[in-house]
């Protein structure tokens, strides 16, 4: 079988280890693809958003199935023109990925069918928004609409910096498009966990547990990010909040969208808060999570092509999802400044060493090679993931494994995962 990836980052290095593990896959390609993922696929350098070259060069390289990794490809409607030529593809369609594309949508589609999230409004206009804010109770959440690369929320302490922040998102569109819809949210306090899953239209398997850290600094200070760094399984996510979710909110997602004409195929991942009323949705996505993947997929003891074959032919019901009894951190090495400014090109060295080490790995995010060199190329720029009997030696291994890894203006957090020590 010849398997397309598409997307750039760690979750699609991740998502392509996991496929050249298969004994089903004989070639692997990737658009645009990382120097990483280089090292497993041949790589195109085609843009996510690029649909007719993706198409084409499926139809060219007669690809059996397509993996698409990203959410701007999936919320545009790649899988659609990919189905539409008569290409397999994983991930939802145009009008099920909106799930994650339209806040509005998902937060509507839970309050009609009684999925327990927390109380919002939706606004068009920032005059009515600003004067529902200044009878409000605070903290408060400000949503933009659509997709924000995962920084299109802010939390308001106050009505000044609520009408500062509607400004940003609505008027001076800091998120483009996104803002032109926006959510505010009641401000929801207890532990987050996020739980992927796969999905086949009508079954739900849920994948085990994680916890990602979106701050850029430690003790989760400084701006939101794309992720610092996660760890998996979550131990807050008991046996106890599982029941309840398979119950009120997972299968209810996957009937609820089916019920809406928009059967949903493919990864829905759900942000949870476990709140003292009980878990409540925070968020959805469609696709997996970055860095989540790094840490959720490593342990998946089936065959990630099995499974994603039973999304795409209704079948899931017949796969038995497992993960290994161990654990997983990933922290996140950036280059200095992210997510606001950073330089790119710096050499990269170290990289051999996690192939002589079995547990670890190493999940390139913005990566380039150029004359045999690893260089540096976005803010984040790779993923050092380690596994180890619970989380405290993940932990410990992950952190002495990012030692291994040298480059200019090397950043990372340095407490990922400790809230596992309150455990």
């Amino acid at each position: 079988m010849k398997v397309l990836i598409v997307g750039s980052g760690g979750r699609e290095h991740a998502i392509a280890y996991c496929v050249a593990k298969s004994d089903k896959v004989e070639k692997i390609y990737c658009t645009p693809g990382n120097a990483g993922i280089a090292e497993l696929a041949e790589c195109a350098p085609i843009g996510a958003m690029e649909f007719d070259k993706i198409v084409a060069f499926a139809k060219e390289k007669e690809v059996d199935l397509v993996i698409v990794g990203m959410d701007d490809p999936l919320v545009g409607g790649l899988v659609d023109e990919l189905e539409a030529e008569g290409i397999r593809t994983f991930g939802p369609r145009k009008n099920a990925a909106i799930l994650e594309g339209s806040k509005a949508f998902s937060k509507d589609l839970m309050k009609k069918y009684h999925i327990p999230t927390a109380a919002y409004e939706n606004f068009t206009d920032p005059d009515q928004a600003i004067a529902y804010l200044e009878t409000a109770k605070f903290p408060i959440v400000l949503k933009a609409d659509g997709l924000a690369l995962g920084k299109g929320v802010l939390i308001c302490q106050n009505l000044e910096e609520a009408k500062a922040g509607v400004k940003e998102i609505m008027m001076d569109k800091k998120f483009g498009s996104a803002g032109n819809e926006m959510v505010i949210e009641e401000f929801m306090t207890g532990r987050e966990v996020s739980v992927l899953s796969f999905v086949d239209g009508n079954t739900i398997k849920t994948m085990t547990s994680a916890q990602d850290h979106k701050r850029a600094g430690d003790g989760d200070t400084g701006l939101n990010t794309g992720g610092m760094g996660t760890f998996s399984p979550s131990p807050f996510y008991t046996k106890e909040v599982e029941d309840f979710c398979n119950q009120y909110i997972y299968q209810a997602t996957v009937d609820a969208m089916k019920a809406e004409g928009r059967p949903f195929k493919g990864v829905i991942f759900f942000g949870l808060m476990l709140t003292e009323e009980g878990p409540k949705v925070l968020e959805y996505n469609a696709r997996f999570g970055d860095p989540e993947a790094q840490v959720v997929l490593p342990r998946m003891k089936n065959d990630i092509i099995e499974v994603i074959e039973a999304c795409i032919d209704g079948t899931l019901d017949q796969i038995d999802l497992q993960f290994e009894d161990n654990a997983a951190v990933c922290v996140v090495l950036a280059s200095d400044g992210y997510p606001v400014k950073y330089e790119k090109g710096l050499e990269i060295n170290g990289l051999e060493e996690f192939d002589q080490h079995e547990g670890y790995y190493c999940f390139h995010a913005g990566t380039c090679k150029k004359d045999g060199k690893f260089l540096t190329n976005g803010g984040r720029v790779l993923g050092v993931t380690a596994k180890g009997k619970d989380l405290k030696e993940a932990r410990a291994n992950a952190y002495a494994a990012t030692e291994w890894v040298k480059f200019e203006n090397k950043y990372m957090r340095h407490d990922i995962g400790k809230a596992i020590d309150e455990v």
